[in-house]
């Protein structure tokens, strides 16, 4: 991998849907990067900190979310005298998403008052009232024409259907939930996923016109369901719970095809290759050494820093994981399949149980069996999938990165001083990776042909 200077972002930063710029927060500033160059092509100073960014899905436009003020600017990249600011007022903005047209913004109040779609065409704006939460609860499908949107009146979660060319609501049903939690449209457009909240186990699938499909409850009288996903194929539905499974529906039956149980006891009939995570012995450059040749000097402690790696073991099963017992007498226990998704070609999901947060889970969905376990040395901060090929990047807050492909796993050194990944994006063509640091960023170059198998410490 070929890595980029380091840049300074105090904020959000991402890559545009076409690959083709990179736009990062520093303070009040926006400032966008050629990903060819890397040089700025465009540099826009908001009114306040910008606490979080959005690109419309042309590539166009981008919109900065000021929270503090709070309101909404919006930038053009081939207008740059072009300014847009949004305000709601008293009301107050807790949170601004693109609408798949690009020309129109949807923004939620504080206090989940209403949902107000703005369009940059024109003045107009319309409403929608008592929406149930200020991020999640809406969803658009992927051919762009219609949201569902989920509000809550009279203490009955609701879903009204908008028409994403006029904004009207072309309908609005009631779903069996007690605090419905999230939606979302399957990749066919067909039908729509409802999950409630931990709580009450429930995962329902509608259809467009109100009609449900299914009622999926695994067990009852515990916490439930933590995390759902389609498989970008459309046939699978992914349900993580805090029972420590994953449980796989097929679309086509509407039943449970797969169970899958995190034990921190692998036996030794399992088909899964275990990497994990070893230091490297310290090799020290002797010209680099201070002359006095005392072991303190700041020279000698650098150098040893600078050239300690890390690299994969394949571990012998059976075998035992780290384990942390969650604490049951504190809110929001640390327990259940807390990340999850899918390669994007539908053949492996990856998953973490909270409980083992230093594991990484992989399992295969053609074989219906457990690929790999990637044990590290810390948790598992952030893991994502290529967008175009199967290889999983992620990171533990070290300044390694990590990557597995179905034909083995290696580490990457991050080849920037005092550098620790926080979280990793990829471009939409899968070229490059964005690596993140709690005050700067870098890009990767990733290769397009095959991965090595060498799993040592790759510079």
């Amino acid at each position: 991998m070929e890595f980029t200077d380091a840049y300074k972002q105090t904020g959000p930063c991402c890559f545009s849907p076409n690959a083709r710029y990179v736009a990062a927060a520093a303070d009040y500033r926006l400032v966008v990067r050629d990903t060819l160059s890397f040089k700025v092509v465009q540099l826009y100073s908001c009114l306040d900190k910008i606490s979080y960014i959005q690109w419309a899905l042309d590539s166009e436009y981008i919109l900065c979310g000021l929270y503090k003020r709070p309101i909404i600017q919006v930038w053009s990249i081939t207008q740059p005298e072009w300014t847009c600011k949004i305000d709601e007022g008293p009301a107050g903005i807790a949170y601004a998403r693109w609408s798949p047209d690009s020309r129109h913004i949807l923004t939620t109040s504080d206090f989940q008052l209403r949902l107000t779609v703005w369009s940059l065409l024109n003045t107009a704006c319309v409403h929608v009232k008592w929406p149930k939460h200020p991020v999640k609860g809406v969803s658009f499908t992927k051919d762009g024409k219609f949201a569902a949107v989920c509000t809550r009146r009279d203490c009955k979660d609701n879903i009204n259907l908008l028409s994403c060319d006029s904004w009207e609501i072309m309908g609005v049903f009631a779903v069996d939930t007690l605090d419905l939690a999230d939606i979302e449209w399957s990749p066919d457009d067909s039908a729509i996923v409802v999950w409630d909240s931990p709580l009450e186990y429930k995962v329902l699938i509608y259809t467009p016109d109100g009609r449900c499909l299914l009622k999926y409850q695994a067990y009852e009288s515990a916490l439930g369901v933590k995390s759902v996903s389609w498989s970008p194929c459309g046939q699978f539905l992914a349900i993580g719970s805090y029972d420590q499974m994953l449980r796989v529906v097929n679309r086509l039956t509407w039943k449970a095809f797969a169970e899958f149980l995190h034990l921190p006891n692998v036996r030794g009939s399992s088909c899964a290759v275990v990497f994990k995570e070893e230091d490297e012995q310290p090799q020290l450059d002797i010209a680099g050494l201070s002359l006095s040749g005392d072991p303190y000097d700041g020279n000698f402690a650098d150098v040893s820093e600078r050239q300690i790696g890390v690299k994969y073991e394949v571990a012998e099963l059976p075998i035992s994981l780290p384990f942390q017992k969650p604490a049951m007498d504190k809110p929001n226990p640390k327990q259940g399949i807390g990340l999850m998704a899918w390669s994007s070609d539908s053949q492996y999901i990856y998953t973490r149980d909270d409980t083992m947060p230093t594991t990484l889970w992989i399992w295969d969905m053609q074989n219906l069996q457990l690929a790999a376990i990637l044990l590290q040395k810390d948790s598992i901060k952030a893991a994502v999938w290529n967008p175009t090929t199967c290889r999983l990047a992620f990171c533990t807050g070290s300044s390694h990165l990590y990557i597995w492909t179905p034909s083995g796993a290696y580490c990457v050194s991050i080849p920037l001083p005092h550098f620790t990944i926080v979280d990793l994006k990829w471009n939409s063509d899968g070229t490059y990776l964005l690596v993140k640091d709690k005050e700067s960023f870098c890009c990767a170059a990733v290769p397009i042909l095959a991965e090595s198998t060498d799993y040592s410490s790759d510079d």
